[in-house]
């Protein structure tokens, strides 16, 4: 079969592979779609934590069960997603209800080999059923599941603000889910699209452009001198993360689902005088996943117009490196396999 490689950073090559053959406890999977997400692009400029070269990519993915072992309610044909971060079930995490923080844990494209693939094999306990929804649907449910987790962790109460850092396909996720939780979401990019996006497709009350000299002052405005209750990085950015302290309202939370290789700095007083509550947000459960299935499936969230960009596989290697221009107006771009 075909893969597409990422030998070092830069670099793409498509090889062929072996199709994998079906072992105890794991599915097989015929691979339909591939979402891109921001690992990915991180992964390819050589900026990825916990990253080693070659790595096949992808892990936002959607497909057929073309066979399965121990998968009891999964039948062959039917459309399917997956849990792509690979616990070993007995740490202390995994212990605690948190096996998306696992001490072992293998994200598949990152830590293992991912799906830019004609045919992968999964553990069987990672299937997440179709419910009904298109390959498009079910390939944006995982960026969705890491939003829904972040926003879970931050607790958010009826009518507070909640300001969500980046506007890509994670922050818009977040900001869904906020919306859906009863926040006040105010979103803050530095592109002036995607902010018209939040907009028009979200209709997320409140934009602000953060290379504007006045970011504080237009937050106090929406507050009304509070400043946001929770504030949620979705852009893995150091400077934004280590900016936006200044952003929490007192008594606030902080949740970190962006991830960066730099080393986090604020003031001490400052953050200390709020009481603030600094949290990270790190991959997603199967609560999560569930719950955002559900969410699209009765129409509150709609992840296709998250898509801006659609190639096919053997597209992709000339195509990627132009995904990393934000002159291309990329939202979410997704590999169509056949």
């Amino acid at each position: 079969m075909k893969t597409l490689v990422c030998i070092s950073p830069g670099l793409l090559e498509y090889n062929q592979g072996e199709i994998p053959v079906l072992t105890p406890g794991n599915a097989i999977i015929k691979i339909k779609r591939i979402g891109i997400c921001g690992t990915d692009l991180h992964a390819f400029e050589g900026t990825q934590p916990y990253f080693e070269y070659p790595r096949i990519l992808g892990h936002e993915l959607a497909g057929e069960l073309v066979e399965a072992d121990e998968a009891e309610g999964f039948e062959a044909g039917e459309a399917v997603t997956f849990i792509p971060y690979f616990n070993c079930g007995t740490c202390i995490a995994c212990r605690n209800g948190k096996p998306n923080c696992c001490t072992s844990i293998k994200v598949c494209g990152v830590h293992a080999h991912g799906g830019m693939v004609e045919y992968l094999s999964v553990p069987s306990s990672s299937l997440i059923h179709g419910e009904g929804l298109s390959f498009d649907e079910l390939t944006l449910i995982e960026p969705l599941a890491i939003g829904a987790h972040g926003v879970r962790r931050a607790v958010i109460q009826p009518d507070e603000f909640v300001l969500v850092i980046g506007a890509g396909p994670i922050g818009l996720g977040t900001m869904e889910f906020a919306r859906l939780a009863g926040g006040k979401v105010i979103a803050l990019d530095i592109n002036e699209e995607r902010l018209q996006f939040c907009r028009e497709k979200l209709q997320i009350p409140y934009t602000v452009n953060a290379l504007t000299p006045n970011v504080t002052e237009q937050l106090a405005q929406i507050t009304n001198g509070d400043m946001p209750t929770v504030v949620i990085d979705a852009t893995g950015n150091q400077k934004a993360i280590n900016n936006a302290f200044q952003y929490l309202a007192h008594g606030g939370r902080y949740v970190l689902i962006g991830l960066q290789k730099g080393d986090i700095s604020f003031s001490h007083p400052e953050f200390h005088k709020r009481e603030a509550t600094l949290m990270s947000s790190r991959n997603a459960t199967r609560q999560d996943f569930e719950a955002v299935v559900a969410a699209v499936k009765s129409g509150l969230v709609a992840p296709t117009s998250y898509i801006t960009h659609r190639v096919l596989f053997n597209q992709v290697k000339d195509a990627f490196e132009s995904w990393l221009d934000p002159a291309t107006g990329v939202v979410k771009a997704v590999i169509q396999m056949e």
